[in-house]
């Protein structure tokens, strides 16, 4: 398969440089890939990070780099995030308990990691006068909102703790901007795919588990009839989102929340078709392999695409990669990791 390396393709327009950035959540999915954009445009990067879901293997590359720290601790602890905060310019908060069902079935750890952790970042700014804090919220928030496209003004009642949870982040994020004149940016990601993420287990994502299991030739699973759509988002684009929020002239925000996404609508269904076309040049067989379908889960919102038109015209903000590519490169990516298994 094609050799593309994402971040020579999709050059920045704004980028974050010679700044002293943390990562909370930095051994993640999107967290790693904030660390590696990072560090390659010069920063000193600090990763912290507990490994309950992060993965060592997604930070093993930067460990010799001499801009690159990693704290090993839990958000959950206030002395880890004051001592991990200070000196810092600015703080990329992707530290959170992902997952809609793991929600429904562990509410504790999830309102105790994303609110509590969050609420302790929070205070760990404020005392160590960071500069910008940024922070990953999620298009979970809207709800049983029926605006479509989705608007950041409008918010419906959340499905599932999740929703609570990153809808809590919100307020206390207004909150704390207001009363200590913080700068604050929360960005509502939407349905993030890309290298790196994980494809096992029970609260794998949709889109690295359903290639993984087709390069297998195995069927994946569609919960419902396959019609709910997804706002699909490349990382590349949350990337590019942090670093235009991180650098923008806060002065001039009104709204600090945005929509991060393509703006492309997709079926779960289409979705499932894309990837298969792809991976069909090197595995023929993949066109004989067909989803099965299980009861619709708890907490999903059946119909969500994301209207751009605030980030655009606030952080000037453009979609660096679309859907499509975006799936070829995540196809070229898990093609390599599966062969080096």
């Amino acid at each position: 398969m094609e050799n593309i390396n994402t971040f020579d393709n999709y050059i920045m327009e704004k980028q974050i440089q010679n700044k002293k950035v943390l990562i909370t959540g930095g051994a993640g999915f999107i967290g790693s890939n904030l660390c590696e954009a990072l560090l390659e445009q010069g920063n000193q990067v600090t990763c912290l990070d507990n490994f309950l879901t992060g993965k060592r293997e997604n930070i093993s590359a930067f460990l010799n780099n001499d801009l690159f720290s990693l704290i090993e601790g839990d958000i959950r602890d206030l002395s880890t995030c004051m001592n991990a905060t200070k000196g810092i310019d600015i703080i990329l908060h992707q530290a959170a308990l992902g997952s809609i069902p793991r929600s429904i079935n562990d509410p504790h750890t999830t309102n105790n990691i994303n609110v509590g952790g969050f609420l302790n970042m929070l205070d760990a700014a404020k005392t160590n006068e960071v500069k910008r804090f940024v922070y990953a919220s999620s298009s979970s928030v809207y709800g049983t909102d029926n605006h479509i496209p989705k608007q950041e003004e409008f918010t419906g009642t959340p499905l599932s703790p999740y929703a609570v949870s990153k809808k809590t982040n919100e307020l206390y994020a207004s909150v704390y901007a207001s009363l200590h004149n913080m700068e604050i940016i929360g960005l509502r990601y939407f349905n993030v795919f890309g290298k790196r993420q994980d494809p096992n287990g029970v609260y794998a994502a949709a889109i690295p588990k359903f290639i993984e299991l087709l390069l297998k030739g195995e069927s994946p699973v569609i919960y419902g009839d396959g019609e709910q759509s997804r706002d699909f988002t490349y990382i590349s684009n949350v990337i590019q989102a942090n670093q235009l929020a991180a650098l923008c002239d806060y002065s001039t925000l009104q709204d600090k929340i945005f929509n991060v996404a393509c703006g492309q609508k997709i079926s779960v269904n289409e979705l499932i078709r894309i990837i298969k076309e792809i991976i069909a040049p090197y595995f023929p067989d993949v066109v004989h392999v067909f989803p099965k379908h299980e009861i619709p889960r708890k907490g999903d919102i059946p119909l969500s695409i994301a209207s751009l038109k605030n980030i655009q015209e606030k952080l000037q903000f453009v979609p660096v990669c679309d859907v499509h590519k975006g799936l070829e490169l995540t196809v070229n990516w898990f093609f390599k990791e599966h062969n080096n298994k």
